[in-house]
């Protein structure tokens, strides 16, 4: 089975990967980076970072980074719930914010639904981090990110799984916790270190800029150079994208021959 390597890629290295994912995925989206610091200090050390004025939602800060290609810094004060600031471990749990209370009649219908799903979101442990930032992938400003995150179509993205897949198999057993589905994505790939498929909730949606047919990876990003290599052996065995219609009436056999 094929090891990711444990060497953390070059800024040189990510960018190029970038460009290859554009090429091979056509992805419209900006894809960018996500690091943690232990400091307020180490974040705003990083080049042309901008801080925000008001308070966001962490779907925000994500989001003007992918749509706008901003580089944003951030600390607990500059989030507007406990709910961004838990997943990403930037504040001090309190059973106020896990007991769900908040989201009883709105997103469940009782105490014990939504204390459930609080236990259930996947996040950064706590005490460690003081910020956050955020930054399109091909300014090298954060070298490394600690995460990557590339919003995709469905099309765009099983592609993306298969290149994963093409060596060195695993079956991947992803989540949907439901309302705060960052904890699929960033909060997951953040705790566990591994790529984390997520679709995006509402609030990422309504706040963060989603659209309609996307969802998002987040992974490492010693995985780049395998999904480009595993797009590439694909591509070369013709499956690659976009995924040409082969049409509900034809008769399959021509075409399945090519590809099974």
């Amino acid at each position: 089975m094929t090891i990711i390597s444990t060497q953390t890629p070059s800024v040189e290295s990510i960018k190029q990967s970038v460009e290859d994912l554009q090429q091979l995925l056509k992805i419209k989206t900006t894809m960018i980076g996500m690091k943690l610091f232990e400091s307020e200090k180490a974040m705003a050390s990083i080049p042309k970072i901008r801080r925000p004025k008001k308070q966001h939602t962490a779907d925000q800060i994500v989001g003007m980074a992918a749509r706008l290609g901003w580089t944003l810094g951030i600390t607990a004060k500059d989030l507007v719930g406990d709910q961004c600031r838990g997943v990403l471990g930037l504040a001090v749990e309190d059973p106020q914010w896990l007991d769900g209370k908040r989201y009883v009649g709105i997103w469940h219908a009782s105490q014990e639904d939504a204390a459930a799903r609080q236990a259930a979101l996947d996040r950064v442990p706590q005490g460690r981090y003081q910020a956050m930032a955020v930054s399109p992938l091909a300014s090298g400003r954060l070298d490394p990110p600690d995460i990557c995150l590339i919003y995709a179509t469905p099309g765009q993205m099983i592609l993306l799984i298969n290149a994963l897949q093409y060596e060195g198999y695993r079956k991947f057993d992803w989540q949907v916790v439901g309302e705060t589905a960052c904890a699929d994505s960033w909060g997951r790939a953040l705790a566990r270190g591994e790529p984390s498929l997520s679709i995006p909730c509402f609030a990422e949606r309504r706040y963060g800029g989603v659209q309609d047919d996307e969802l998002l990876m987040a992974l490492p990003p010693q995985y780049l150079a395998k999904v480009v290599k595993g797009l590439r052996s694909l591509a070369a065995n013709g499956l690659r994208y976009p995924i040409a219609p082969y049409g509900v009436q034809m008769d399959v056999r021509e075409g399945m021959s090519a590809s099974y």
